[in-house]
C-alpha cells in the first residue's frame, strides 16, 4: 500500500522518524492506525456507559419531557454568537 502524506502529517511523521522511536513510516502508521481503533472502542465504550446511565435515570423515573423548541432556540443561539466572533 502507498500512501501520501502532505502538509502537518508528513511533519509529525518526519518528526517522529527523527526521534528515533520508529523505524520507518510504516511503523508509525500501522501504531498511529491501531491507538486510533483503540481509541474509538474507548469513546464507544464511554458512550455506552452514558446511555446505561440515561436508561437508569428513565426505568428510576428521573426523566423529563423533551422540550424541542429550547433545544432549537439553545442551538439557534449557539450558532449566532459563533458567527459574530
Amino acid at each position: 500500500m502507498v500512501l501520501q502524506l502532505s502538509g502537518k502529517a508528513a511533519e509529525i511523521v518526519q518528526e517522529k522518524l527523527a526521534s528515533g522511536i520508529y523505524a520507518d513510516a510504516a511503523e508509525f502508521v500501522s501504531e498511529a492506525i491501531l491507538r486510533a481503533e483503540e481509541l474509538d472502542k474507548l469513546k464507544l465504550e464511554r458512550l455506552r456507559q452514558e446511555l446505561q446511565i440515561g436508561i437508569d435515570q428513565l426505568d428510576r423515573g428521573e426523566g423529563r419531557p423533551l422540550d424541542i423548541d429550547r433545544i432549537n432556540r439553545e442551538l439557534d443561539e449557539k450558532l449566532d454568537n459563533g458567527k459574530k466572533k
